[in-house]
Formats: structure tokens, sequence, C-alpha cells
């Protein structure tokens, strides 16, 4: 079964980790990654950008309307997200709760419930 885990965060908290820390955290994210990467568990991790330069796309009379994001207007926003393929969802909880900064804040853990063929 997939899933997916989602990192909230925002600017503000990037920025209070201090220089010096930085490298830890990085390592240790690295570290997670590696691990569950070679597990077979982890099938991708993507940072995203910082939510400025989010974009939302709507359609109106068949031509795509851009502006600016996020959709939502709050202070945390999706930073990163990971794909897991587990063999239970006690084991993607596991993982969850492996993530290097989840004793800090919280990581969201959802089930997949349907995936497009990758030849679709």
């Amino acid at each position: 079964m997939k899933y997916l885990l989602m990192i909230y965060g925002n600017q503000e908290k990037w920025d209070s980790i201090p220089a010096e820390e930085f490298p830890q955290a990085v390592a240790a994210q690295d570290a997670f990654n590696k691990r569950y990467r070679e597990s077979g568990e982890l099938l991708g991790a993507y940072g995203l950008a910082d939510a400025v330069n989010s974009k939302l796309v709507r359609r109106k009379d068949g031509a795509p309307v851009v502006t600016d994001g996020p959709y939502l207007e709050t202070k945390e926003y999706m930073a990163s997200f990971y794909l897991l393929d587990c063999e239970s969802e006690e084991r993607a909880l596991e993982i969850a709760a492996d993530m290097p900064f989840a004793d800090q804040d919280p990581v969201e853990l959802w089930p997949v419930l349907h995936e497009a063929p990758a030849d679709a």
C-alpha cells in the first residue's frame, strides 16, 4: 500500500534553524532518505519551493487562469512530501515517526487510494 507523508513548515521556521545546526539537520534527513530508499519503502522525497512561488491554476472558458498561491492563507504550508510503499499502515506510521523532526512537528500520513498507471 502506498502512503503520502506530508511535512509542513514556513520560511520563518527554516530561518530559525541556527546556521551551525543546519548541516546536522540536512544530514539527518539524508540518512532517513537513504535508510528507507535502501529498504525499498521510500519511492520518492520531494522538497517544495517557498509558498510565495506557488501558483493556483483554474480553467475558465477552456483556458487556464493563473494566480499567485497558495490556495489557503495559512502560516504553515506543505513544505515537502514523501511517497512510501509499505506492507501495512503500522509500518508507514513507524516510518513517519522516524522522520528526523517528528519530535518537534507532526508528520501527516495519508493512504494513497488511487494511482494512474505509468503508461496512461
